[in-house]
């Protein structure tokens, strides 16, 4: 247990910032559960918003380091991926 103030405060931080972040990365997977049923359901205009949505909430989770940006670009570059193989698909 941590006896000085300084790291007491150190413990309340770093379970702030943990419940934060935790409330941040699943944000991120509804999103990305959300762009994944627009894909299934085949809807080229629903996948395309919700690939909007998903890319913008991971860019902000990277600007804030609770995920790093080269995470969050292979995310959005793997989710782009999908919804291009469905454009191609469809078109």
């Amino acid at each position: 247990m941590a006896h000085s103030l300084s790291a007491k405060k150190r413990v309340r931080q770093n379970a702030e910032s943990k419940r934060i972040n935790r409330a941040r990365k699943s944000q991120v997977k509804t999103r990305i559960k959300h762009f994944e049923a627009a894909l299934s359901s085949g809807d080229v205009e629903a996948a395309s918003e919700q690939y909007r949505l998903v890319a913008r909430k991971l860019d902000k989770t990277a600007a804030t380091s609770t995920m790093h940006k080269r995470t969050a670009a292979r995310k959005k570059s793997r989710l782009a991926k999908r919804l291009n193989s469905l454009t191609t698909e469809k078109g």
